[in-house]
């Protein structure tokens, strides 16, 4: 079997931290690496040698698209093996239409986004936002009991707001625990969420009935400001509000303003923008939780996404199927 002929296409500094050198050392008899210096360009005078003879391009973060140019100079690419999340910046029609067959690490990144979601989720049902800033308040003379009479997470209701890749990871994280979980998503049938172990709901009686309410839909135009006045509304008193998908999903003017009210507690991984400037109130509200976008793979997490791309690329080799081959028409509703 002659090995798959593989080059990868990513920013300059993405590959030193998805893939350990060690790891492209050993890629086995079922893999060939073309060159060892990542494409970040398809336009250096290089590039065209080893797109020629390039079976899979393995892409990252950063790489350009893949327009019919490029691929006029790949005429035996058959496969774009994408070492992270979306493929939107990157794919284009023309690699549909020549029948490149596309996968994704958004599995792989899902995991860390579920698993912080999770810990976010029993954190806040045993209130420790509230508690901390009580203890501080009292120096260490808090009636918990009084204060927080249905702490804890036994029996609580979680609205997972999005049947994604992450919701789907958190929802599998979710089963050991005595939780009464809801999912709201118009692509979710009701056979498939009972297969799931949930709820199936729409989206106002998920926020009016949970205790904790996790935002995991895709970033796209109808989702924007998903999370409005009206819906914000609907969140009961002393109930947690979780966003680790993306800040347009939610109008964050309003979320202050419910925020301000005292009554609502946020864990807001992603803001609008990023970035926020040094004067937002969400800085100075205490009850809230702000993270600086670090739900998704960093550090030694990123690695999950190179060994993922690679696991597909020998499959790829040995002709089996891809585990995560996208379907281009999944695109209009997935990030």
């Amino acid at each position: 079997m002659k090995p798959l002929k593989v080059a990868l296409a990513m920013s300059d500094g993405v590959a030193e931290r998805i893939f350990p050198a060690a790891r492209l050392a050993r890629l086995g008899p079922e893999l060939e690496l073309i060159s060892a210096t990542p494409l970040s360009t398809f336009t250096a005078p290089h590039v065209a040698a080893v797109l020629a003879e390039t079976d899979a391009l393995i892409t990252g973060w950063g790489c350009p698209p893949l327009t019919a140019d490029v691929l006029d100079m790949a005429p035996k690419l058959r496969f774009a093996l994408h070492a992270a999340g979306s493929v939107k910046e990157h794919v284009t029609d023309e690699v549909w239409r020549r029948g490149i067959a596309v996968s994704t690490a958004a599995e792989a990144n899902a995991i860390p986004v579920a698993e912080y979601t999770l810990a976010m989720i029993l954190l806040a049902n045993k209130k420790v936002l509230q508690l901390q800033t009580a203890l501080k308040a009292g120096r260490g003379a808090v009636d918990f009991d009084a204060l927080f009479p249905g702490l804890g997470n036994y029996g609580q209701t979680i609205g997972i707001i999005g049947a994604s890749k992450v919701g789907r990871a958190l929802i599998g994280m979710l089963r050991p625990f005595a939780f009464n979980v809801l999912v709201a998503d118009p692509y979710l049938s009701g056979e498939e969420a009972a297969k799931l172990g949930v709820t199936a709901v729409d989206l106002d009686q998920l926020l009016a009935a949970s205790d904790v309410v996790s935002l995991h839909a895709p970033n796209l135009p109808q989702t924007h400001h998903l999370i409005d006045e009206r819906a914000l509304a609907l969140i009961r008193p002393g109930a947690t509000f979780i966003n680790t998908s993306r800040g347009a999903l939610v109008d964050q003017d309003a979320l202050v303003r419910r925020l301000q009210r005292g009554d609502l507690f946020a864990i807001l991984d992603v803001t609008t923008p990023d970035r926020l400037a040094a004067d937002h109130p969400l800085y100075e509200l205490p009850n809230v939780i702000l993270t600086p976008h670090v739900a998704g793979s960093l550090g030694v997490e990123l690695e999950r996404l190179g060994a993922t791309a690679l696991d597909e690329a020998r499959r790829a080799a040995r002709g089996e199927p891809l585990l995560y081959r996208l379907d281009p028409s999944a695109l209009a509703w997935t990030a």
